[in-house]
């Protein structure tokens, strides 16, 4: 069920890395971006990676010179990222359509794919190798918006690693570029899905109004506490796993998603597991693609932030000492908060309170990539062996975020791995209530707990 970091150790060579710009002449024009987009919650880079399989049909293709050209193609259609951010009055970003271009770096590894395991899934060893970090490149304002990895294998396979200035798109508007780079390197002259720009239909509303409740931005007392010693594991839900927690919920909460499950089940191990105080409310954010939640629905092309952060509140004691259901019906009902008019209310928020952050104190974030399909985007080697994010706990607060990662496991089983980070005593703590569950028995704890603001 657990899988913990392998022990591999890789030596790259990377060549100086390089600005791709779009392949044709575009507009130079400065364009907003939304209210939604330009929180303090999304400016940071977000970490993504490929790895894909030798293909006896490319034999003698570069796979660093074909996306390099598909890149300055799709970048003609996708040109506001080949620009710089620069914020304006308000704090209000801002893209300049430079044509500067994307960062690009060309590298070749000493291994083979097979050397990675069995299963590809995040803790990745070396990533800093395979997603260099340039330095002077990380920054939100005037600097490259995505930078780009391609590390040839001695296998013939190849990874593709990407970081992404996570103002500019959501995991679903990343994956719709990808997309296309791999479009055009397979010889399309233009992308399937036409990208759309629109940010102004996410932006705040004149004057600007907060018609719903928004506890994921609320003001919370408390301090984030800093830990040495955290530990990064993944977790592997298949058929047999979520089938063992349906069977922990009555037979009308059984047909709740895979992610609501889930994320009910992390929140209460989690909180378990860094014994929080019982008195103390504890939170978990779940991320919401809001794309089909406005009518007409968001153009399919849209590639910007779409989403919200609805959190589910509740007092640490009752989470802990309640079944499974308990859980499941907080995150149900803070899913079902998202509505276009809460959408258009979080964008006046955003406005009206100078974009914060939203609540990090004893909080806990999940986010599902598995309908972002990373993994599809095929550079004419097929689709990736693994696709979706590189590490959990990503962010401005690092170990508060999971993904669910739509992975195989060794048997070929389709499922999904969730990523964690957490303190190593809590890790401990965390697995064994975990196994309890699926097990069909929890873990029967002491009364009292220790206080904790993570």
């Amino acid at each position: 069920m657990a899988t913990s970091s392998t022990s591999l150790v890789l030596k790259v060579h990377r060549h100086e890395p390089e600005l791709i710009a779009p392949a044709k002449p575009t507009p130079h024009e400065y364009k907003l971006l939304s209210d939604i987009d330009d929180q303090e919650g999304l400016r940071f880079q977000i970490p993504v990676i490929q790895f894909y399989k030798y293909n006896p049909s490319m034999q003698g293709k570069d796979p660093v010179r074909v996306i390099r050209e598909a890149l300055a193609q799709a970048l003609v259609f996708y040109y506001p990222f080949a620009g710089r951010l620069r914020e304006g009055p308000q704090r209000k970003l801002m893209v300049d359509c430079t044509g500067e271009g994307l960062m690009f770096i060309e590298a070749d590894a000493d291994v083979t794919l097979e050397q990675f395991g069995d299963v590809l899934q995040p803790p990745f060893p070396c990533l800093e190798e395979l997603l260099y970090d340039v330095p002077g490149s990380t920054g939100v304002l005037n600097c490259p918006v995505i930078l780009i990895q391609v590390t040839r294998l001695r296998c013939g396979g190849f990874i593709f690693a990407l970081r992404l200035n996570h103002t500019m798109s959501d995991a679903a508007g990343l994956a719709q570029f990808m997309s296309a780079v791999g479009e055009m390197a397979r010889g399309w002259l233009t992308p399937s899905i036409p990208p759309v720009w629109e940010r102004h239909l996410l932006a705040a509303r004149d004057p600007p109004r907060v018609t719903c409740k928004h506890r994921e931005y609320e003001e919370v007392e408390g301090t984030i506490v800093p830990y040495d010693d955290m530990v990064h594991r993944s977790f592997f839900f298949g058929p047999t796993e979520v089938s063992a927690l349906r069977k922990l919920v009555p037979e009308h909460f059984r047909k709740c998603s895979t992610f609501e499950l889930l994320t009910a089940c992390l929140w209460r191990c989690r909180t378990i597991a860094i014994q929080a105080n019982p008195e103390e409310e504890v939170r978990i954010i779940c991320i919401v693609n809001a794309r089909s939640r406005f009518n007409p629905p968001l153009p399919s092309g849209y590639y910007g932030n779409a989403f919200a952060f609805p959190v589910a509140v509740a007092q640490a004691g009752k989470l802990c000492q309640n079944p499974l259901e308990y859980s499941l019906e907080l995150v149900k009902q803070a899913k079902n908060d998202v509505t276009e008019e809460y959408m258009k209310s979080l964008a006046d928020l955003m406005v009206i309170k100078g974009r914060p952050h939203f609540t990090v104190i004893r909080s806990y974030l999940v986010s599902d990539v598995t309908h972002a399909r990373f993994g599809d985007a095929d550079f004419g080697w097929g689709k990736a062996v693994y696709g979706g994010p590189a590490k959990g706990g990503v962010g401005a607060i690092p170990g508060v975020a999971s993904f669910l990662i739509p992975v195989k496991n060794k048997k070929g089983e389709a499922g999904v791995v969730l990523p964690i980070t957490l303190p190593a005593r809590a890790m401990e703590i965390f697995v064994k209530e975990l196994d309890g569950m699926l097990k069909g028995k929890p873990i029967e704890r002491k009364p009292g707990f220790i206080s904790s603001s993570l």
